[in-house]
C-alpha cells in the first residue's frame, strides 16, 4: 500500500470550535452548552477514529512492526483520554502542561512508525488551542507544524506538500480558534446579562411586594382611623355632654368609667394607627417625611468626603395622596439622593415637590459630575439598575419619567404623576 500524501488542512472540520472549558472545566450554562458538548464529543471521536485508521491499516500490513504500531496507538489514546477526565477533574496546573507533552512525543513516535497518524496532528492543534491560553496555544501548534513536518521529510523526504499542509492546517486552526474564543466570550457575556437581569427582577419584584405591604398598612390606618377613631372620639365628646346633663352620682360615675374606657381605646387604636403607617410617613404627610429624608441625607453625607447639602421645596397646594402613590414618591426620593450620594460627587441637592390642580411633580436636581444621558433603547442597557427601577416604578403608575444630564454639569430626574377625581 501506498504511503499517505501530506495531510491537508481539511480534517478538523467539526471540532473548529471547541471550547476550552470542555477539557480542562466545566462548560457554561447557557443555550449554546449543547452546542460546546457536541463540538467536545466530536473531538474525541475524530482523535479516536484517526488513531484507529492508523491502527487498521498497519494490522493489514501498510507498515512494519504492526505490533508496536497497536501498543503505541493504544498507550496514544489511554494518555487522551486519561489526561482528559484529570484535565476535567483536577485542578493542579501541572496537569494540562504534562498532558499536552506526553501526548506531542507519543504522537511524533507513533508518525515516524505510521505516516498516517499526521493526520492526528489536525485534532491536537485545536486541542492545543483551546486548553492553553493563546501566548502559550499558538507557539505549541508551531513546535507540532515543525516535527510534523520533520517527521514526514525523515520518512518521504522533503517536499513542498510535506511542509505546507501542516503549516496551513495550523493557520486555519488559529484563525478559527480566535474566532471561537470571540463567541464563547460572548456567550459568556450574555448568560452574565440575564443572571443580572435575573437578579434585578428578583429586587424588583421585592420592591413591589414591600410597596404592596406598606400601601395595604397605609390603607388600613386610614381606614382606621376615619371609623374606629373617629367613632370612639365621637364616643368621648357624648359621654362628656352627658356628664354634664346628669345629676345622679351613681349615673355620673358610670358615664366617667364609660368615657375613661373610650379613652384608652381611642389611645390604643392610635397605636395601631402609628404601627400600620410607613415609618417614614409617620407624620402623615408626604412634605414632612421628604423634609426628614432630606436632613437625614444631609446630615449622614456631612461625615463623607463629597459633602451634599439637601434642600426641599414644595409648591402649590398640599393635598392628600393615596398612600401607595406618597411611598413611591419617597422612595423615589431616597433611590435618587442615594445616586446622588454615591455616585454624583455633589456638593447640592434641591428635591421639589409640587401639587397640580392635576398632577403631582417630584424633581430632584444635583450639581454634580452628571453622565451622558441616552434614550432608552429595548434590548440595550443605557441607565443603572437605580434609574432602571424608578423608570419602572414610575410607569406602573401611570406617571412619565425623565432624566437629563451632561457631563460636569449635574443631574436633574423629574417624575410627573396625574391625579384623578378620585386621587386625593
Amino acid at each position: 500500500m501506498s504511503s499517505p500524501a501530506a495531510p491537508g488542512p481539511v480534517a478538523p472540520g467539526p471540532v473548529a470550535t471547541l471550547p476550552s472549558a470542555s477539557i480542562g472545566g466545566g462548560l457554561p450554562l447557557s443555550a449554546l452548552t449543547p452546542v460546546f458538548t457536541g463540538l467536545r464529543m466530536g473531538l474525541h471521536l475524530l482523535i479516536a477514529a484517526l488513531t484507529a485508521l492508523v491502527v487498521v491499516r498497519a494490522l493489514f500490513g501498510a507498515w512494519p512492526d504492526p505490533a508496536l504500531i497497536v501498543g503505541l496507538a493504544a498507550v496514544f489514546l489511554g494518555s487522551y483520554f486519561g489526561g482528559s477526565y484529570l484535565a476535567r477533574t483536577r485542578r493542579e496546573r501541572w496537569i494540562i502542561p504534562v498532558w499536552l507533552g506526553l501526548l506531542l512525543v507519543e504522537w511524533l513516535g507513533l508518525t515516524l512508525l505510521a505516516q498516517d497518524a499526521a493526520y492526528i496532528v489536525f485534532p491536537l492543534f485545536f486541542l492545543q488551542l483551546h486548553v492553553l491560553p493563546l501566548r502559550w496555544g499558538v507557539p505549541l501548534v508551531l513546535v507540532s507544524v515543525l516535527l510534523a513536518v520533520w517527521a514526514l521529510s525523515r520518512n518521504l523526504g522533503f517536499s513542498v506538500g510535506a511542509a505546507l499542509g501542516p503549516l496551513v492546517g495550523a493557520g486555519v486552526a488559529v484563525a478559527i480558534g480566535l474566532g471561537y474564543r470571540a463567541l464563547l466570550r460572548e456567550a459568556a457575556e450574555r448568560q452574565a446579562l440575564i443572571g443580572e437581569l435575573r437578579g434585578a427582577q428578583a429586587d424588583l419584584a421585592a420592591t413591589e411586594r414591600q410597596a404592596g405591604i406598606l400601601a395595604e398598612r397605609g390603607r388600613l390606618a386610614r381606614e382606621i382611623h376615619d371609623t374606629l377613631a373617629q367613632g370612639l372620639s365621637s364616643i368621648q365628646l357624648l359621654i362628656h355632654a352627658a356628664e354634664r346633663t346628669v345629676t345622679d352620682a351613681a349615673a355620673l360615675e358610670h358615664l366617667r368609667l364609660a368615657r375613661d374606657t373610650a379613652a384608652a381605646n381611642l389611645q390604643e387604636t392610635r397605636r395601631f394607627i402609628r404601627e400600620l403607617t410607613p415609618p417614614a410617613l409617620d407624620t402623615q404627610t408626604l412634605p414632612g417625611a421628604l423634609a426628614r429624608l432630606a436632613d437625614t441625607v444631609t446630615r449622614e453625607a456631612a461625615g463623607s468626603r463629597e459633602a451634599t447639602a439637601v434642600s426641599l421645596h414644595v409648591t402649590g397646594e398640599p393635598v392628600e395622596l393615596p398612600m401607595r402613590l406618597e411611598a413611591t414618591l419617597l422612595r423615589i426620593a431616597q433611590g435618587s439622593l442615594a445616586n446622588v450620594v454615591q455616585h454624583a460627587a455633589a456638593t447640592r441637592a434641591e428635591v421639589t415637590l409640587s401639587y397640580m390642580s392635576d398632577e403631582v411633580t417630584l424633581d430632584v436636581v444635583d450639581n454634580g459630575r452628571g453622565f451622558t444621558a441616552t434614550e432608552p433603547t429595548p434590548g440595550l442597557r443605557t441607565e443603572s439598575f437605580g434609574l432602571v427601577a424608578i423608570r419602572q416604578r414610575v410607569e406602573q403608575l401611570g406617571g412619565t419619567f425623565v432624566v437629563e444630564s451632561r457631563p460636569g454639569r449635574g443631574t436633574a430626574v423629574a417624575v410627573t404623576f396625574p391625579l384623578g377625581e378620585g386621587a386625593a
